[in-house]
């Protein structure tokens, strides 16, 4: 994994009803021509999902989601580019990795099915292990944190040990601390504060803020649902600089291109600093 500066995934979601840009690119063609985008606005992988996980979502079938993304799969890593595939079915991420992803992003980290766990590890493929307690159409799933950063690191760090156990290489997992599921606006901005935690666990980090409720809250304090979508960028890329300069691996948005500028501002400092004798 690339480690000169904060890479930039690239949301492409090909669903009706995800929370930012559900049904845009709900076609195949404009769900390719959107993934092309994405690369020339700056991202380095592209994350294909097919189920939305927005809360009061509907899980779609098995048959649907994978009717969703391998032909986007397929056509975009023919061309070349970095896929991730964004699911918790592990016979959707086996599917993919057989049409050309090379990274699983599972926002239950194997707890929606634990087959995952063991296609990560007779894969090889690099696993994103993100904090979940539950899809956020359920009610039930608790909310509460006594200490919101050394909660979610304990619950992290035991999904580790779960996917250890499973037979899947350390090297091979990605952490995500899971902003906004599961948690409030005070538990998020909790967790962007202490990102250090989380990379001190020695894995790679992947933030994943973009045009969430939380950032639309800072534009829009009174009626967040008024906040544009270019405000949730600006408090996007606010986020990349907060992660790169943490030395989070990796950032998801669904505007790369302000991002990589971003994570590249970070990485020319850096860089600059490095070089005084």
């Amino acid at each position: 994994m690339d480690r000169t500066r904060t890479q930039i995934m690239g949301v492409l979601n090909i669903t009706p009803d995800s929370f930012s840009d559900g049904g845009r690119w709900f076609t195949h063609a404009d769900a390719v021509a959107h993934g092309i985008d994405l690369l020339d606005g700056g991202a380095d992988i592209i994350d294909v999902g097919g189920e939305s996980t927005r809360p009061g979502s509907t899980r779609v079938s098995e048959e649907e989601e994978l009717a969703r993304v391998l032909p986007v799969i397929r056509e975009l890593s023919r061309d070349g580019a970095v896929i991730s595939v964004d699911t918790m079915r592990e016979s959707v991420a086996r599917a993919s990795l057989e049409a050309g992803a090379t990274l699983i992003n599972d926002v239950s980290a194997g707890q929606s099915e634990p087959e995952m766990l063991r296609l990560a590890a007779e894969s090889g493929a690099p696993l994103v292990l993100m904090h979940w307690r539950g899809l956020l159409s359920d009610t039930g799933a608790p909310v509460h944190y006594d200490d919101t950063v050394r909660e979610v690191a304990e619950e992290l760090t035991s999904r580790i040990e779960a996917a250890e156990a499973a037979g899947v290489s350390r090297s091979a997992l990605i952490l995500d601390p899971g902003l906004g599921f599961s948690k409030n606006a005070q538990h998020n901005w909790e967790l962007l504060a202490r990102l250090d935690v989380f990379v001190e666990m020695g894995l790679p980090l992947l933030v994943a803020a973009s045009r969430k409720r939380f950032l639309a809250s800072l534009a829009s304090p009174e009626a967040p649902a008024a906040a544009t979508q270019e405000d949730r960028d600006a408090g996007t890329a606010a986020i990349t600089v907060m992660a790169a300069q943490a030395g989070a691996w990796a950032v998801r948005v669904h505007e790369p291109r302000a991002s990589r500028i971003a994570a590249d501002a970070v990485a020319a400092v850096r860089a600059a600093g490095s070089t005084r004798s």
